[in-house]
């Protein structure tokens, strides 16, 4: 089984053949040159991976997981929350279900 950051990749290139702007959303904490730490990224919850569609615009957001991958907790809240909303977003365990995301309306 590939591990996610492969499956990432592999969608990352698929999905930018396919006119559409795409990007690894990075998070992390960082610690400044004076000792504070701060938390880098969107917040908890937020897909791996978020672009657009050259054609209209249209945000597209995608969590990426492997074959077994489940979401957390986190994840899950934003995924009821964003679903409501004019945009494409999915969970994506493929390169396949990757172009059925941003092939959406």
């Amino acid at each position: 089984m590939k591990p996610e950051h492969e499956i990432q990749t592999d969608i990352m290139l698929a999905v930018s053949k396919h006119k559409c702007t795409i990007i690894r959303t990075n998070v992390g904490n960082v610690r400044t040159a004076d000792g504070r730490t701060f938390s880098a990224g969107p917040p908890k919850g937020w897909p791996d991976l978020t672009g657009f569609r050259h054609s209209d615009g249209k945000l597209i957001l995608i969590e990426v997981k492997t074959k077994n991958g489940r979401l957390r907790p986190d994840q899950e809240r934003f995924k009821a929350f964003i679903e409501s909303k004019p945009i494409l977003y999915g969970v994506a365990r493929s390169v396949e279900d990757a172009l059925k995301i941003i092939e959406g309306n």
